[in-house]
């Protein structure tokens, strides 16, 4: 078992934070368009996942996610809380599939699924990407 605490499914996450103008779809580049980016939005919902399982982990690991699966369901204007939830829906102790869900402080903003995989050596899995960019 890579975890030593292990997870069991139904734990649950949340986080939560401010929409402010760096997270907007304007300062991606789609000008005008001053609302939470949806970039920005799976990347709350990652970080609920994530933050969950971080303190299971053992020294030098860490995880990454490899799949998200996501409806934008509202616009959220600058200013606004917004709150992520990630509740963990089955493990096997490397690969964690979660339930993710985001919301306003007026609406559901963002539901769908997300899977992240524990790497066990993070220093190994980091010089190999380093490789790649060097060939």
């Amino acid at each position: 078992m890579i975890s030593p605490m292990p997870l069991e499914p139904g734990a649950v996450h949340e986080i939560s934070r401010t929409v402010t103008p760096d997270v907007t779809a304007d300062a991606m580049g789609n000008r005008g368009v001053n609302v939470f980016a949806t970039p920005h939005v799976i990347g709350l919902l990652e970080n609920a996942a994530a933050n969950l399982i971080i303190p299971t982990l053992p020294p030098g690991a860490s995880t990454v996610g490899t799949m998200i699966e996501m409806r934008h369901l509202a616009a959220t204007p600058v200013g606004m809380m917004v709150r992520a939830k990630a509740t963990l829906l089955e493990t096997d102790g490397r690969r964690f599939l979660f339930q993710v869900e985001a919301w306003d402080a007026k609406e559901k903003i963002a539901e769908g699924r997300h899977e992240r995989f524990v790497v066990p050596n993070l220093a190994k899995f980091l010089e190999r990407a380093m490789k790649k960019g060097q060939g």
